[in-house]
């Protein structure tokens, strides 16, 4: 079975959490703070605004001492039916005992709470890192507690999650083209993808669709060339108009620099779809196989990112990655050229 998604991931742990049938003791850890961090507001709203004072704390694994958690999870609700702890930043724990004066406990003490944990707690921990699944605590987490890893979601699943996002929080379909084109300019972090919806969709609160001159009014692209017309010629290899755009680009640029990180970004996004499509389709997969793999649902978006996929061949991904990466160096003063000639040499090298 393949492995899940950050995003299915979420949502399982998301009724499981907000059910009667929720473990009372989580670790949750990865790269995706995003989830990380919305799975710590939805902990938070378990318990009742007025019962908080007493039965809610937010600790942090810099300012405790094992010692100090195991007393307060093992203590019971004041005038409520359960308490909820959570720790941030787990591993700031795990040394501190050795290091304090005299004996304040160590990471391991946990170890028998979490065979038997307190059936009125939820104890929460959470971080960017896992415990060493070679150490006793570690090994602890994972057998005891309900232990789960948000990995960094995958560029190509990024329009579905921008699509389900502003439909669950904001009750507003945005068309594939748009989640596409705000996927592929603000990049793969959710935090920022999140606060652009919610500026989108308040933007257009008569409507209950968003489209494409919608998302590029509101996240500053409404002029004439943009990195997306760009691409447009980088795909038909018109290395005439490519280089043109770019020069429009940089001419109504604030920044120029800025422009150049933001389109290396963008087209670092775009080939990774193309390289993970290529690659599959290369082993001998079908159509339908690669889109299943992987985990497309958006038929739209999927049969775009085909398309796309066939304007270069799996041979020329190292080329193309080769030029994008020295352009990102070259942009971060690596190099004494201009920012026009760092962009219109990448433009080039990817052309070929």
């Amino acid at each position: 079975m393949a492995k899940k998604t950050s995003i299915e991931l979420y949502s399982e742990i998301l009724n499981e959490l907000r059910s009667d049938n929720r473990e009372p003791v989580y670790f949750f850890y990865g790269e995706e703070e995003f989830f990380l961090d919305k799975l710590q507001e939805v902990v938070e709203g378990i318990i009742p605004e007025d019962q908080k004072d007493f039965n809610f704390d937010l600790l942090y694994g810099r300012d405790v001492t094992p010692e100090k958690v195991l007393s307060i999870i093992r203590s019971y609700p004041m005038m409520a039916e359960q308490r909820i702890v959570i720790l941030r930043d787990f591993k700031e724990l795990s040394g501190y005992g050795a290091q304090a004066e005299g004996y304040e406990g160590k990471v391991n003490d946990l170890i028998p709470y979490l065979e038997q944990p307190n059936p009125t707690t939820l104890f929460v921990c959470i971080d960017t890192k896992k415990p060493s699944g070679r150490s006793k605590i570690g090994k602890a987490f994972k057998k005891h507690a309900g232990f789960y890893e948000f990995e960094e979601v995958p560029d190509y699943r990024l329009p579905d999650w921008i699509i389900s996002w502003a439909k669950k929080h904001h009750n507003k379909k945005i068309e594939p083209p748009a989640a596409q084109m705000l996927a592929q300019y603000v990049g793969n972090s959710l935090q920022l993808l999140s606060t652009e919806i919610d500026k989108v969709c308040t933007f257009v609160d008569t409507s209950d669709t968003i489209t494409e001159s919608e998302i590029k009014e509101i996240i500053g692209l409404y002029r004439e060339y943009s990195v997306f017309e760009l691409k447009d010629a980088l795909f038909d290899r018109n290395l005439d108009e490519a280089l043109f755009i770019a020069e429009q680009m940089l001419q109504h640029s604030k920044a120029n620099t800025g422009e150049i990180i933001r389109s290396v970004g963008f087209f670092y996004n775009v080939f990774s779809n193309i390289w993970q499509i290529r690659r599959l389709a290369g082993q001998g997969n079908s159509k339908k196989q690669v889109q299943n793999t992987l985990g497309i649902n958006n038929n739209w978006y999927f049969n775009k990112l085909w398309k796309d996929a066939s304007a270069f061949q799996l041979v020329e991904m190292p080329r193309i990655f080769e030029a994008l990466l020295d352009a990102d160096r070259a942009s971060k003063g690596f190099t004494k050229m201009d920012p026009s000639t760092i962009l219109l040499l990448m433009i080039k090298r990817i052309i070929g």
